[in-house]
């Protein structure tokens, strides 16, 4: 699947302050996750952050906070985002209101919450591209096995780049010199 600009949304799950201290690849995931969210927000591509059990964890980290002012974020107790009634609603309304079917999906942890809503978004008809550069869990063991898991059950494995540039589709253009400078 090429991933199409007016085919996606793009999924932040659980980035949060007192949960992210843990992650092994936590600057990696914070900032190719603030990539994804600036070229999301220049390029008109819908956004939906969850955020895991708040009043434990915390809100979403802040330096991604400036990218998701005016972003739908949604409390979640279920590891699945797509478990919970509301977000999935939300989710399918993106999809059958402007047909974007593609979600992107970065976040946190890669072994629990990002591959079970992954699994179950594929399950329900869903194009669903994990950004691994974007994603983390605590221990290294678990991202490799969520990477393993993720291409056993057919859903794309992309790097931050790749989507950007699938995104843009062409070079030369004002959006490309704005945005490319994003991952020099």
């Amino acid at each position: 699947m090429l991933l199409e600009q007016s085919r996606s949304q793009l999924l932040v799950i659980d980035i949060q302050d007192r949960l992210a201290p843990h992650i092994a690849n936590i600057n990696e995931v914070v900032d190719n996750s603030a990539v994804l969210l600036a070229a999301a927000q220049r390029l008109d591509i819908p956004v939906t952050v969850t955020e895991q059990y708040v009043r434990g964890l915390g809100p979403t980290v802040e330096p991604l906070q400036p990218f998701i002012e005016g972003v739908k974020v949604f409390e979640k107790l279920h590891f699945s985002a797509v478990a919970d009634p509301a977000i999935r609603r939300h989710l399918q309304q993106i999809d059958q209101s402007g047909g974007r079917n593609q979600i992107v999906i970065c976040g946190i942890e890669a072994h629990v919450c990002v591959l079970q809503t992954a699994l179950a978004l594929a399950r329900a008809g869903q194009n669903v591209a994990v950004v691994i550069d974007a994603v983390g869990s605590r221990r290294t063991e678990s991202l490799d096995a969520a990477r393993a898991r993720l291409l056993q059950n057919g859903i794309e494995v992309v790097t931050t780049e790749m989507v950007l540039f699938e995104w843009l589709h062409v070079a030369g253009t004002d959006i490309f010199k704005d945005l490319s400078k994003l991952i020099q």
